[in-house]
């Protein structure tokens, strides 16, 4: 036990010395913190002890100033006291005497106003009585009407004025002589005014339309009117409507179309020539009272017009053909060609029918192309009238257009024609029917295009043949869909119905991908395919029908491209001729006022350029492709091969003249071994390309040369290293120079771009005949494509150091 307590004490002790410890420390931070707030009162302690001094002179001068001040005091109290208190006295009566006086006057001014207004009022309740008796002045009486309401209500309801105004002859207080004359007045006004109307008196009708708001009855006049212009819209549109349907007028033109367009006309021009007068004497902002009514008759009378033109043109019969037409020729086209048959056909059998089948001739018969088109142009004009009465609609709801310039302005169609019974109508009418419409004429437009497809008659691939007809080489579906195409755009577009926009020109771009560049790939592949050497012989008119298909879509690209362009790139200020028209052509921002609908317009035109562009462009690469395999190219080593035949490149200085001799005598009747081979390619090349040349488009030729050329160098290039070992410096030399030569002729025609192809044959040549010092120094390897010598190399190290070699093993065997 006694060892425990020991060890315990122990513990207990440096537990207390650690505690002591830190309170050491903290005791110690305590002091050092006290030490310096301690330093620093004191420090603010001598400021002040400093400035003591100071305080007391101040506290001394103020002393002295309190001394003057209660001087001043004494002296002022007795001035107020012996002097101003009199005056302060008589200024307030004063003060008080005028205010009085202000009042007084402001009451005997008021009592003056309220007796004038009173008598002003006894004054108009007079004449309106005596201007609505014996006189049967109507406008004096309305004008006694406005004067009398234009005082305040307190004065005419007042007892004062019920006192005096009355009289022996008008005996009821003014109110009630007002209220029963406003309401006399009125009855009357309607009763003459639809008089004057029935008797279509139109300086009658304007007469008592004026005086409405002169009584308090602008609401009834409004309706009234409103009520007389929807009438009258209704008794013209019936007119023109029954002036048609009774003779055969309703089957010709666009009877229905002018109908529409009428019942618009009728409407704008009653907005234009009343609107100022409704303004002027309503106030502004009235006329959209009659709008409503006005836009409520045309829901009626133009929704009897679409209805009435449906039925006369048998609108659900034609898209019910349209649904169920096969397109019998583009289907077979599509499909894989049907095998020989062979023997003959027993009586009534299929095969004996024509390709489109009997199904498919009732069905062409049944849908008239001319009709569609007809019908399609009238609800075309519709859709085209409606989109400028909504553009009228919105203008003259919004209210003055800002004057920007030439600026177009950018407009919001109102709920009052958007929401109208005549929107939704068009929409289901006009809008859906003509987006299927308008895709089954390009369709059929285009099917009937390929059925009647006329290939250029007098076309050859024999230089000696001279070629009747004009370039580009095309077939006549080409300008057959092309027509069509535009025709669809610019119909669509005429519509300025965004609706129609999104639907029929995406159309256009899926027609044109599917159909007309489908059917021209069907005919590359199955029917002018141009077989290569080892298939068998190829057919001039095989090539030439080839050709003229890849003319086909080079020049519907550009067809197509000019289509847009027309279109998109209008200022919307200037406007330009477009081809083909007779008149300017209006932008894309005047056609669409509202909301982006030109911007979306456009990118949907852009959207069809650039998806057929490289739809086109993509078959058309891949056409060239095949007339570079299967035509050029099987020609172009043979080629190469006879015009480097004879020439010996191992020779020297003493036998370079009877060479040149040999080949002088046989070749080139005196023009050298080089002049040789350049005669020889040249007679090969035109002999192959110029055919092709004077049949293909610009662009498809420099497309064809393009894939052309690098099969060209790369045959040129296996030539160069075939001479390996064999050939020394002088052959180096004319090898160069004849490369150089091949390469000009090749190229010439400003086709300068095409020599980075040759690039690496030339630089071949330019290894071999280096100088050795020249040499040596380019002999080790370059750190980058481009060298301190400004050459672009296109071989590397090892080409470069093996095309050294081909002369340095003649050298070593020399």
């Amino acid at each position: 036990m006694p060892i425990f307590n020991d060890f315990d004490k122990g513990v207990g002790c440096q537990i207390g010395i650690r505690i002591a410890i830190e309170w050491s420390a903290e005791i110690q931070a305590t002091m050092t913190k006290l030490s310096q707030e301690e330093a620093s009162v004191t420090t603010r302690l001598d400021v002040l002890m400093a400035s003591q001094h100071t305080l007391k002179h101040d506290l001394s001068r103020l002393d002295i100033l309190r001394a003057n001040l209660g001087t001043q005091a004494v002296s002022t109290r007795s001035i107020s006291k012996t002097s101003l208190a009199q005056a302060a006295a008589t200024a307030k009566r004063l003060s008080t005497a005028v205010t009085q006086l202000d009042l007084e006057q402001a009451r005997v001014e008021y009592t003056l106003d309220v007796v004038e207004q009173v008598a002003e009022l006894k004054a108009c309740v007079l004449g309106v009585t005596g201007s609505m008796g014996t006189a049967q002045d109507w406008e004096a009486a309305a004008g006694y009407m406005h004067r009398a309401f234009r005082i305040p209500s307190h004065i005419v309801n007042g007892s004062f004025a019920e006192e005096i105004v009355p009289t022996a002859e008008v005996p009821d207080p003014p109110y009630v002589t007002l209220a029963q004359s406003a309401e006399s007045l009125c009855a009357l006004f309607i009763r003459e005014f639809e008089q004057a109307a029935k008797e279509s008196n139109g300086s009658r009708v304007t007469r008592f339309f004026k005086l409405f708001p002169l009584i308090g009855k602008s609401d009834v006049g409004l309706d009234v009117y409103g009520r007389y212009a929807c009438q009258d819209v209704a008794a013209r549109a019936r007119s023109n409507l029954n002036a048609g349907t009774a003779g055969s007028q309703s089957t010709e033109g666009f009877f229905y179309a002018k109908a529409l367009t009428k019942v618009f006309e009728h409407v704008a021009q009653i907005v234009e020539h009343h609107g100022g007068l409704v303004a002027l004497h309503y106030g502004q902002g009235r006329m959209v009272r009659i709008l409503e009514r006005l836009q409520m008759e045309v829901d009626v009378q133009g929704g009897i017009i679409i209805d009435t033109w449906s039925d006369e043109r048998s609108l659900e019969r034609k898209l019910t053909d349209i649904k169920s037409y096969a397109f019998t020729f583009l289907v077979q086209s599509f499909l894989a060609a049907p095998p020989a048959r062979t023997g003959t056909p027993r009586a009534g059998s299929p095969t004996r029918r024509d390709a489109t089948g009997d199904n498919t001739a009732q069905s062409e018969q049944s849908i008239d192309m001319k009709t569609l088109d007809a019908l399609l142009s009238e609800m075309t004009v519709m859709i085209a009238r409606w989109s400028l009465y909504c553009r009228f609609m919105a203008l003259k709801l919004k209210g003055e257009p800002s004057s920007r310039g030439s600026e177009v302005e950018v407009l919001s169609s109102p709920p009052l024609v958007k929401d109208s019974g005549l929107a939704s109508k068009i929409a289901d009418r006009l809008l859906t029917p003509i987006n299927t419409l308008t895709t089954f004429l390009l369709r059929r437009s285009v099917e009937r295009a390929f059925q009647l497809d006329e290939q250029p008659s007098d076309l050859s691939l024999n230089l000696s043949r001279s070629l009747l007809s004009n370039p580009p080489y095309i077939s006549s579906a080409v300008d057959d869909a092309m027509y069509i195409v535009n025709q669809v755009v610019e119909r669509s577009l005429a519509t300025s119905q965004r609706p129609v926009i999104s639907s029929v020109v995406p159309s256009v771009a899926r027609v044109l991908d599917s159909d007309f560049i489908g059917v021209i790939q069907r005919k590359m592949r199955d029917e002018s395919y141009p077989k290569s050497a080892v298939q068998g012989a190829r057919p001039e008119h095989t090539i030439i029908t080839f050709l003229v298909l890849i003319n086909n879509l080079d020049v519907a690209i550009d067809y197509v491209t000019r289509i847009v362009r027309s279109w998109v790139d209008i200022s919307p200020t200037t406007g330009a001729i477009r081809e083909n028209a007779s008149v300017p052509s209006r932008s894309l921002d005047s056609l669409l006022p509202f909301g982006d609908d030109a911007s979306h317009a456009k990118s949907a035109l852009n959207s069809l350029q650039q998806r057929f562009e490289a739809k086109a462009s993509e078959l058309i690469n891949d056409a060239i492709c095949v007339v570079v395999k299967n035509i050029v190219k099987p020609q172009l080593r043979p080629l190469l091969s006879d015009a480097f035949r004879d020439i010996d490149h191992q020779i020297n200085e003493a036998d370079l003249d009877k060479a040149n001799g040999y080949i002088i005598n046989e070749e080139t009747d005196g023009e050298g071994a080089e002049a040789a081979i350049q005669n020889r390619f040249r007679r090969g090349w035109e002999g192959l390309t110029e055919p092709i040349k004077r049949i293909l488009t610009n662009h498809n030729f420099e497309r064809l040369l393009s894939n052309t050329i690098f099969y060209i160098a790369e045959v040129l290039e296996k030539r160069i290293w075939s001479y390996f070992g064999r050939i020394n410096d002088l052959g180096a030399v004319r090898l160069e120079r004849n490369v150089t030569n091949l390469v000009n002729l090749i190229v010439r025609g400003g086709r300068y771009g095409l020599r980075d192809a040759f690039m690496r044959c030339t630089q071949i040549c330019l290894v071999m005949n280096m100088e050795e010092d020249e040499w040596d120094e380019r002999r080790t390897p370059a750190s980058a494509e481009v060298e301190n010598d400004g050459i672009e190399w296109k071989l590397d190290h090892e080409e470069r150091t093996q095309a050294r070699a081909i002369m340095q093993n003649k050298t070593k065997n020399r």
